[in-house]
């Protein structure tokens, strides 16, 4: 049953940055120790979950009338035609800087997933990278937590 709150928990958390899943992680581990690596899949699974929505959002962006405005502003077009011609020829850049906003978020992770559906990233090196940088986030929140709860 914890299994599957968490991973709710972290699919809302992936659409609704206001909910924290790494506190909700940290407690969860520290109440129930012998679950450690399913509530760490669970976390990892619900934010990927919730970040695929956020990936195909931005697959689908120019569809909604009022952003296909706002693209065709001289600024925004200007903004979007730099972060294409980065990405562009230079996987290893657009992978790394996916993997590295998935494992901090910093750029937050909403972000960037946006940003990679709207400059068609390869579905597999966003799923990836996103399982692999969230993982590792996760990982260091269950390690700390586990820490703690060792001390008392």
């Amino acid at each position: 049953m914890l299994f599957w709150s968490v991973m709710g928990a972290s699919v809302g958390s992936a659409l609704l940055p206001l909910i924290n899943i790494e506190a909700i992680l940290a407690v969860a581990v520290s109440q129930t120790p012998g679950h450690t690596w399913g509530l760490l899949v669970a976390a990892t699974v619900g934010q990927m979950l919730g970040k695929i929505l956020w990936y195909w959002g931005g697959m689908h962006l120019d569809r909604a009338p009022w952003v296909s405005r706002q693209l065709q502003k001289p600024k925004a077009k200007a903004s979007l035609e730099k972060w294409h011609e980065r990405a562009e020829g230079r996987p290893f850049f657009t992978a790394g800087l996916l993997f590295v906003s998935a494992a901090t978020g910093f750029p937050p992770y909403a972000i960037t997933a946006v940003l990679a559906g709207t400059l068609r990233v390869p579905f597999w090196v966003f799923l990836l990278t996103g399982t692999l940088g969230r993982g590792l986030r996760f990982w260091a929140v269950v390690a700390g937590a586990t820490s703690i709860v060792d001390l008392f």
